[in-house]
């Protein structure tokens, strides 16, 4: 057992608990990156490793109440064959060199179009006045777009590991814009339960799975994923949805091939952008600052009003 690995992973697994993002956009890159893992080994572990770490996440969400029975089954029907598929496509392609160099390269890219995604989805939702303040339970499939990205995460989950979470969130996000990001967020771990177990039986047979590797995951990544699940289950958007858009944007980011210096950079520039349009609206709330020219106007009286006229 790995003792660094085991820590690592216990800060992914808290993450993953609290925003949902899978092993490809965290695990996966950890261990490629950080210990030098095979790339095909890395993938193969993280899966096998998430059926154990998956559900213990999702029970959480089920005793809240932020999970919806209908909009997994859709899912899983597209992404349980796919995902079998793209573990398939994974050992077909990783023979070769260039194979797994252009796996991280589309990984990358995939994943920071998710983060756009995310802070488009953010913008759209201000500029309509979407609180999304729906309840995932309540809400009805629509069959077509949920099995559509079903199939499209799985497939991809099959053959990097990321698609439970980093991308098949933000589709969900799109899909359903009534939604809260911790509703989805368990509609998304209990979904990922079958899809995960389906790439795992695929990496297994296919793969490389290393057993000392995968235990070593599970050891420090399940108790991280109860409590990152108990947070998530309970946060507000506010906090959340950026919590999940900086994880995908640095995760991107490194696969694309960013040096560790400009990503923390890139990253502590992108919080701290966030903390302070938090304190500015905060102190908006409060009434000490304007936020629009609007707010710069002076006040119309009778006296201004009539001029105006005139």
């Amino acid at each position: 057992m790995n003792g660094s690995i085991v820590l690592g992973s216990a800060i992914v697994g808290l993450l993953v608990g609290l925003t949902g993002a899978g092993g490809g956009a965290l695990m996966t890159p950890m261990l490629i990156l950080l210990f030098s893992v095979k790339p095909s080994a890395a993938i193969s572990s993280d899966l096998v490793a998430a059926v154990v770490m998956r559900p213990v996440g999702a029970a959480v969400h089920f005793q809240r109440g932020t999970v919806n029975l209908r909009l997994v089954g859709w899912l899983s029907a597209g992404s349980v064959p796919a995902a079998f598929g793209g573990a398939y496509l994974l050992h077909v392609l990783g023979h070769a060199k260039q194979a797994t160099h252009r796996i991280e390269l589309a990984l990358g890219a995939a994943l920071l179009v998710g983060a756009t995604a995310m802070v488009v989805r953010y913008l759209l939702d201000r500029r309509s006045g979407n609180d999304r303040r729906g309840l995932v339970s309540e809400v009805s499939p629509r069959p077509l777009p949920t099995l559509a990205i079903g199939i499209l995460g799985g497939l991809v989950v099959g053959m990097t590991s990321v698609g439970a979470g980093s991308l098949m969130i933000v589709l969900l996000m799109f899909s359903y814009p009534a939604l809260a990001a911790r509703q989805l967020v368990g509609t998304d771990l209990a979904q990922a339960i079958p899809l995960t177990a389906s790439a795992a039986l695929g990496a297994l047979v296919f793969g490389q799975v290393d057993l000392p590797l995968t235990s070593s995951i599970i050891i420090g990544s399940v108790p991280a994923v109860l409590i990152g699940s108990l947070l998530s289950s309970r946060v507000s958007d506010r906090y959340l949805r950026p919590a999940i858009t900086v994880v995908i944007l640095a995760s991107g980011l490194k696969y694309v091939g960013v040096g560790t210096v400009p990503l923390a950079w890139i990253v502590g520039i992108v919080v701290a952008a966030i903390g302070a349009n938090w304190a500015l609206r905060a102190a908006h709330r409060r009434g000490r600052l304007p936020v629009g020219p609007a707010d710069l106007a002076p006040p119309v009286t009778k006296e201004t009003a009539t001029s105006s006229v005139g």
